[in-house]
């Protein structure tokens, strides 16, 4: 059983926003993938439910700024990032990853900004958002306010989107994708229907000889109680050739990250993920930037 108290069906953004200010148990829903099965197990007892499902004019779809910047409606399901040929032209890695949480019928359902919300860090766009150095642009009856990504996670589970706020859109500046590519590597028991044990996101700019690290960026899932960049490995490695990058990366790596002991993996377990994945994420990102290794 749904234990829902109430359920309103906002009509616009704002409108959603006055919801959410008037009755201070009031939580958003879009997807439901998320929130409609706690509500099944006991979790959100008597919920009230604000709906922005319907509001596809404002916040579905993904749109390319005259400045260059991505906008992605953050109602827009995961498959419809995939699919997007803005997004594939764009920033390639991030379809990739919105093409693996659970299983089709999940990635028609579920949105990426339910995914960011949730906060989970096994969240499988949260690396490759935080790669890409994500704006997310909220709104409540207060104004707009817009916050980094790098500074949206609190704890597990937790961030800094009050209970009144509505995530109205998810940007990636020109400057975050264009000249950059990159690999998704997500690590489950099975392919598909399956929670992340580790995701990880590599983002490269290799210099004009494709042979060179001019830049990078490493992000992971699961791998500290929020997602978190590899910052001190992205320094250690960057004007290095991808040869002598992949070779050191995976060490330099499991020194900053902090996995935990769960049913579903062990930390050392996690931790020989993070040292094979991240040499591997690296590999591939680097080959479609064109090197040859």
């Amino acid at each position: 059983m749904y234990d829902i108290e109430s359920l309103y069906e906002a009509t616009s953004v704002d409108d959603a926003c006055r919801a959410l200010a008037e009755d201070p148990k009031a939580i958003v829903v879009a997807g439901g993938t998320d929130v409609l099965v706690k509500c099944r197990e006991g979790k959100l007892a008597g919920a009230h439910l604000v709906s922005i499902h319907n509001l596809t004019d404002e916040l579905f779809g993904v749109r390319l700024a005259q400045d260059g910047t991505v906008e992605i409606g953050p109602a827009t399901w995961f498959n419809s990032v995939t699919t997007s040929p803005v997004a594939q032209r764009t920033v390639q890695t991030l379809c990739d990853a919105c093409d693996t949480p659970g299983g089709p019928q999940l990635r028609v359902s579920g949105t990426i900004g339910g995914n960011v919300c949730n906060a989970a860090t096994s969240a499988d766009t949260a690396s490759t958002l935080l790669a890409y150095g994500a704006l997310l642009d909220v709104r409540s009856a207060r104004g707009t306010r817009t916050i980094p990504i790098d500074q949206w996670y609190t704890g597990p589970g937790r961030c800094v989107r009050e209970r009144d706020e509505v995530l109205v859109n998810i940007r990636i500046p020109r400057e975050n994708y264009e000249g950059w590519t990159g690999h998704y590597f997500k690590y489950g028991k099975r392919r598909a229907l399956e929670i992340a044990t580790m995701g990880c996101c590599c983002l490269v700019k290799l210099a004009a000889d494709k042979s060179t690290i001019e830049d990078i960026r490493l992000a992971f899932g699961v791998a500290a109680p929020t997602p978190m960049r590899a910052t001190g490995a992205e320094d250690a490695v960057r004007g290095l050739t991808v040869a002598e990058a992949a070779e050191k990366i995976g060490e330099l790596a499991q020194a900053e990250t902090h996995p935990r002991d769960s049913w579903r993996a062990s930390k050392d377990f996690r931790l020989q993920l993070i040292k094979e994945m991240s040499r591997r994420s690296l590999i591939m990102a680097a080959r479609r930037g064109g090197a040859d290794i």
